[in-house]
């Protein structure tokens, strides 16, 4: 069976599309046997089937699917002709296939009617003066399950040489009738993410509609204060003399306006009503979508235990990996973004957070480390922790690279707590370690699992005691649809806080402000806080800074910080939009977004707001330690056509740190290498529309790409299949029947 949930949907899937193009071209082949292009397509499906199940480990259906590929490669090839009774044989074993794939996935074997099969193969395939020559399609994976070739001598042979096919069981038998169902549909990725990009649009609608109502509502109170001082003036006029067509005018005016209120009334209680029914089904709509794309942890943190034990059996240390909470569901974006921050983390906790077996001895610790990687669902949030028990941080350390670094002087680390210290490892390029090795120190490049960490909303801080250990925690929301903001005026302009951040407001005024360091502060719970104006923060000029009476109070893990801003505005549901490019970073901002009123607002970072308010001064003194530098990344363009692989692949290939843009073909690959820049191509061979071997041949036709690097991946293993790779100009060759994942990094990384 798959363990994996993920990989066992996608095989599912992929699966059913392959068994389904088997049935179809066995049938076309029925009637015209020796078709090529149809031979072609059905070798390819056969091939595809098998390549996936080896990823997995499925050596039953691998070797099935190498039976019915070996038939039609030598049919292919004009070697062997295909005979009725082949056609018929090889139908027997996609029946087979389908229930051997209803078995992976998690469905009973068919044991009784697999041995009675593979008994009346025996008999079929009995020897004749014709097949002195056949031989087996197939190895044996295993003893005891009614698979070894040359003792159950279950291989189909024919009246033709060099063919030889597996039988695993009966083929499809009519059985009791079925309602026809499609459980799933393969939906890309791509357009859940835009469906739930429109969900929150809806929700912003939604919103707007309740603004349009109160905008109703004062309508209708400006209607029902003129209609009374209307009858006021009507009433004195009737009490005076007036004439008889007056009268009859005024009492006209009165039923039209009676019944515009009446409309008005009307219009506004039916457009309650569909406000109400928007919301709920806006709300239901967001529930389902969001459903949709809920997780488990546990596809992310399996990828963890096999990379722990490999890296720590290679620094020759005993480290088991703890994973608690992998049932919790989180929005598949956190899946995405969070494998890479959670992967440096634990390296880094391998590299210089665990001691060395002697050092833990003399310490008098367990020979054995412990390091964990819990999740905790916290109402709408989820809690990350990766906790070791390692030789911890040092904290004079940390205040010597700061003074070194010049980021704050002697004055300031002393009045530091420990957590604020400690927080300062996330600064840019800050490292406490004297040395680099091929993992990374503690501290290196943890401003970019900051950053990371933020851009999903979330918020990250470090505990530790020396030679106890190191705690990290990394708080994000369950969802990244919508953000809830706290509106603040400043000025004439409107700024969005994410509610998540806020801790309480208060009233500022003038006489609750005092000096803290040469910086404004107010108590708060009996303590000094920090608050400076929001305005000094973002450097608004003078003129479009009114009076601060407002106090908002934030916390970013566990520090907090006051804010001063003119007003209060209420809260709003909104969809954040990135600022995009050339903007990709702006200090203390986070993105946009359109209000309900059709007000442009801005979103504010809280993290980087903390950070600007620590600063010595208000000006920037050095744009590096504000604006971290993007981690370039090299790119890979992954060519495969099976999808189960080329999700395996570019796992693989994303944790060894790479960016990956993959494509389903050659001619997709090609078009892809006019788009963008790639550092390598890592391409499979056996592909629709243009093969490996064309692609690599039309990409050193091009000038430009006379330098790329071109690795094929391919189960073609033959020597005959390499030479003709090298000879159109791959600069690797590497086998899928003996693939070995660190021998395709290490060939990437030799080549780039």
């Amino acid at each position: 069976m798959i363990d994996d949930k993920e990989l066992a949907q996608l095989f599912k899937a992929e699966s059913a599309e392959h068994l389904a193009r088997l049935d179809d071209g066995l049938l076309r082949l029925e009637k015209t046997p020796g078709e090529q292009p149809l031979l072609e397509e059905v070798f390819r499906e056969s091939h595809n089937l098998k390549g996936a199940a080896r990823m997995l480990g499925l050596s039953k259906i691998e070797a099935a699917a190498h039976g019915l590929e070996t038939i039609l490669n030598a049919a292919r090839k004009g070697e062997t002709p295909l005979t009725p009774n082949v056609i018929e044989r090889m139908t027997i074993v996609l029946g087979d296939l389908r229930k051997l794939v209803q078995e992976a996935l998690g469905g009973a074997p068919d044991v009784a009617r697999t041995a009675e099969l593979l008994s009346e193969s025996q008999a079929s395939a009995a020897p004749t003066p014709d097949t002195k020559r056949a031989t087996t399609a197939t190895p044996s994976p295993s003893q005891g399950e009614g698979w070894d070739g040359g003792r159950n001598s279950e291989n189909l042979t024919t009246s033709t040489p060099s063919l030889a096919l597996p039988l695993i069981g009966g083929g499809d038998k009519t059985t009791a009738a079925e309602p026809f169902r499609i459980e799933t549909v393969r939906v890309e990725t791509r357009k859940l993410d835009d469906l739930l990009t429109l969900v929150g649009e809806l929700s912003v609608i939604e919103g707007r509609g309740q603004h349009r109502l109160s905008l109703m509502d004062e309508m209708l109170e400006q209607w029902a204060v003129l209609e009374r001082s209307r009858r006021k003036f009507q009433t004195m006029l009737l009490g005076a003399e007036i004439e008889t067509k007056m009268r009859g005018a005024l009492r006209a005016e009165n039923e039209v306006l009676a019944q515009l209120g009446s409309r008005i009334k009307e219009a506004r209680d039916a457009f309650y009503e569909d406000g109400a029914r928007l919301e709920t089904t806006a709300n239901t709509l967001e529930e389902h979508v969001h459903a949709a794309r809920l997780l488990p942890l546990s596809t992310l943190l399996a990828l963890f235990p096999r990379m722990v034990r490999d890296l720590a059996k290679q620094q020759g240390k005993e480290v088991e990996l703890v994973i608690e909470g992998g049932e919790i569901s989180v929005d598949k974006r956190i899946l995405e973004e969070m494998k890479d921050p959670l992967m440096h983390l634990l390296r880094n906790a391998l590299d210089h957070g665990i001691e060395a077996q002697p050092e833990r001895e003399r310490l008098g610790k367990p020979r054995g480390a412990t390091l964990r990687l819990r999740a905790v669902r916290e109402g709408s949030s989820v809690l990350l922790e990766v906790r070791d028990d390692g030789r911890g941080l040092d904290m004079q350390a940390i205040r010597r690279v700061a003074l070194q670094r010049g980021l704050h002087d002697e004055g300031t680390l002393d009045a530091m707590t420990p957590a604020q210290l400690q927080q300062l490892i996330f600064l840019p390029g800050f490292s406490t370690s004297t040395f680099v090795t091929e993992l990374s120190g503690r501290g290196v490049g943890l401003d970019v699992v900051r950053v990371n960490v933020e851009r999903l909303k979330g918020d990250i801080r470090m505990e530790s005691v020396l030679h106890q250990g190191t705690l990290t925690q990394v708080r994000l929301p369950l969802s990244m649809s919508t953000t809830r903001l706290l509106l603040a005026g400043v000025g004439d302009h409107l700024y969005g806080l994410p509610i998540e951040f806020i801790y309480t407001s208060r009233r500022a005024r003038e006489e609750d402000i005092f000096t803290l360091e040469g910086r404004p502060a107010i108590e708060l719970d009996g303590q000094p806080l920090l608050a400076p104006r929001l305005a000094d923060l973002l450097e608004l000029p003078a003129e479009n800074q009114g009076r601060e009476t407002v106090c908002i109070v934030i916390q970013v893990g566990a520090e907090r910080l006051g804010l001063r801003v003119d007003e209060l505005l209420g809260e709003e549901e909104v969809v954040a939009k990135p600022l995009g490019t050339p903007l990709t970073r702006v200090r203390n901002v986070a993105g946009l977004t359109i209000l309900g009123s059709g007000e442009i607002c801005a979103l504010l970072n809280p993290a980087d707001l903390m950070r600007s308010a620590h600063k010595p001064s208000t000006k920037m003194r050095s744009a590096e330690l504000e604006v971290p530098k993007e981690v370039v990344k090299a790119t890979i363009l992954l060519v495969e056509d099976s999808a189960l692989v080329r999700a395996m692949e570019k796992r693989i290939l994303e944790d060894a740190g790479y960016e990956v843009v993959a494509a389903e073909d050659g001619l997709e690959a090609l078009n892809a290498l006019g788009r963008h820049s790639f550092a390598a191509v890592v391409s499979d061979i056996n592909m629709p529309n243009v093969d490996g071997l064309m692609l690599t041949a039309r990409i050193r036709k091009e000038t430009r790409y006379k330098d790329l690097p071109v690795v094929l991946v391919t189960a073609l293993s033959s020597d005959e299949d390499k030479r003709r790779g090298l000879e159109v100009g791959a600069n690797a060759y590497i086998p899928k029947p003996t693939f070995d994942q660190r021998v395709l990094l290490e060939t990437l990384k030799r080549l780039i």
